[in-house]
């Protein structure tokens, strides 16, 4: 049975390897593997230095971002206004994108939408048609479909990703204009097919017709008012925006989670839910765009001066408080924007003071020092069992072994599939795990000697020891797992990657004593060296204090089945 869990998992090993793109060693932590670390500094309208309570609650939503995407071992302190993010290994930009997007969250509605570069074109925008290309001539990765309520929720709307780029008229004999005036033209009334400016401000309309989204600045040149309309960029579509006052803010999303479609095989959706405030603004937000037309009818989702989505209503107002957000999305890009929604919100707004590429050279020196302990340690502990054990060393040694294959194994899947990352606590973790192994089988071979004072044969021994000695084993390694538990649950970073190995390796000291241990002691005490209770055995009974007559009896047994 032992033999075949090891084979499972190194099974998934070599699958993930050859199949996957997996590797062969676990993936190491930010101390070992090196890694990029991020500054964030605290801005505040005042200029004063931000309250702790705040910056604590930064932290918090921002370990939870990192934590979102599946990445361990990452560091998130505070260092009086600063918040310092280190993410171990390298090309972790992804992340690094996440948490640099730290302003508020806030829901606007689209006012005008256009591609954006600044254009030397003065050609007016048609009206939006479900057929688009994205920037570059691809295809969007998002397109209009219609959809359905979901089951069982009347009042739960559906939000349809909008495309990519700005929406082409429909194929026609001459070539279809594709993108907004950067000079708007003076009378309106001679255009056909004009936008809606209505309630936009011409200072916002300069500024959109100025702001190129391909340049470094892409905030509009002003500072994010949630009470006010903005100018802003689209993240990676390509767009600029006019966007209307905030109505929703991210802190009245109660939830956001990633899910696959089932309606688009293969493709996946975010669904969310607010608060009771937010229940009622969202209502309102969708009432009032649901009865426009063409970008008017789209819902912005801005974060750090940038539209992460801007979804168009489908099936008119959204009252119930549950939405979600449909398109052509990957799990990666739906998960991305589920983190979005859930951790976007921080109290105070944050720019990126530094970003720094971290050298693993002083944890690989400290590793150096950590395995070398841990050899010393493991080399007294086998020195000392055959010591005072003898011959039941070697199912000491056998059984240490096993348990140090299982555990690399099972460090090397869990880097594969669930991005767990080994560190130097992490491995703290592992140095410990020889204590509570070798305590197991202490336990064991301790209630066996016991037995066999006691006047029992070894085969009798053997089976009535463990029926005790499993008992406290039991109990020894719950108080472990345990104690790794709470101390997951209540620390934070590196404590975690300690407190993880730990309840790791109590797991696999149970089934290694319970699989592998207690079959091997059955099996050996039917030889001659350790059923005929050699000196060197360990078993003697005359060594261990038996009577005369309780090692006649066993030897005598022996005899009788060879």
């Amino acid at each position: 049975m032992f033999a075949i869990l090891v084979a499972l998992v190194f099974g998934g090993i070599v699958a993930k390897a050859e199949l996957g793109g997996g590797q062969y060693t676990p993936k190491l932590g930010l101390d070992l593997a090196g890694g990029t670390t991020v500054t964030l500094d605290a801005v505040t309208q005042s200029g004063r230095a931000a309250p702790q309570s705040q910056i604590n609650q930064a932290v918090n939503i921002i370990r939870q971002r990192v934590n979102g995407l599946g990445v361990a071992e990452a560091n998130v302190s505070s260092q009086g206004s600063s918040i310092v993010v280190q993410v171990p290994g390298q090309g972790q930009s992804q992340v690094v994108n996440q948490v640099g997007q730290t302003a508020k969250l806030y829901f606007r509605q689209v006012l005008l939408a256009a591609p954006g570069q600044a254009q030397p074109t003065s050609t007016p925008t048609p009206t939006p048609s479900a057929s688009k290309t994205g920037k570059k001539g691809k295809k969007p990765k998002s397109t209009l479909r219609p959809t359905s309520s979901p089951s069982g929720r009347a009042l739960s709307k559906a939000l349809e990703a909008h495309g990519t780029s700005a929406p082409q008229a429909a194929p026609s004999s001459s070539p279809a204009p594709t993108s907004l005036p950067t000079s708007l033209p003076t009378d309106l009334s001679q255009q056909q097919q004009q936008p809606d400016l209505s309630g936009i401000s011409q200072a916002n309309l300069k500024k959109f017709a100025a702001l190129d989204c391909n340049k470094k600045n892409r905030s509009g040149g002003q500072l994010e008012n949630p009470k006010a309309q903005v100018v802003v960029c689209g993240k990676d579509d390509g767009q600029k925006y006019i966007l209307g006052p905030a109505k929703v803010f991210g802190t009245q999303v109660t939830k956001a989670e990633a899910v696959s479609d089932p309606q688009q095989f293969g493709q996946w959706k975010v669904n969310l839910s607010f608060n009771n405030a937010g229940t009622k603004a969202f209502g309102d937000l969708t009432t009032a765009a649901s009865k426009e037309q063409g970008y008017r009818n789209q819902i912005a989702i801005e974060l750090d001066h940038l539209v992460v989505s801007a979804p168009g209503i489908q099936q008119g107002p959204i009252l119930g408080g549950t939405a979600e957000i449909t398109g052509s999305f990957t799990q990666t890009e739906a998960s991305d924007l589920a983190n979005v929604l859930k951790y976007g919100a921080l109290p105070l707004e944050f720019k990126k003071n530094a970003i720094q590429s971290v050298s693993p050279t002083l944890g690989r020196d400290q590793l150096d020092g950590g395995l070398l302990a841990g050899v010393v340690g493991l080399g007294l502990v086998i020195i000392y069992v055959f010591l005072y054990y003898r011959g039941l060393g070697i199912v000491s040694v056998l059984s240490l072994l096993s348990s140090a294959v299982l555990t690399y194994g099972s460090v090397v899947l869990l880097s594969e599939f669930v991005g767990y990352r080994l560190s130097l606590a992490g491995i703290a973790g592992l140095i410990v795990a020889i204590g509570i192994t070798a305590d197991s089988f202490i336990v064991y071979f301790e209630r066996l000697r016991d037995e066999v004072r006691e006047g029992k044969t070894l085969r009798q021994a053997t089976e009535r020891s463990w029926v005790r000695a499993r008992r406290t084993i039991l109990t020894a390694d719950t108080v472990s797992f345990l104690a790794a538990l709470i101390l997951y649950i209540v620390s934070v970073d590196q404590v975690k990657g300690f407190a993880f190995t730990l309840g790791l390796t109590t797991l696999i000291d149970v089934i290694v004593v319970f699989l592998f241990t207690k079959p091997m002691m059955t099996l050996l005490v039917r030889t001659r060296f350790f059923g005929g209770g050699h000196v060197l055995s360990g078993l003697d009974p005359a060594r261990l204090g038996a009577s005369n007559v309780a090692r006649a009896v066993s030897r005598t047994a022996v005899r009788s089945t060879s």
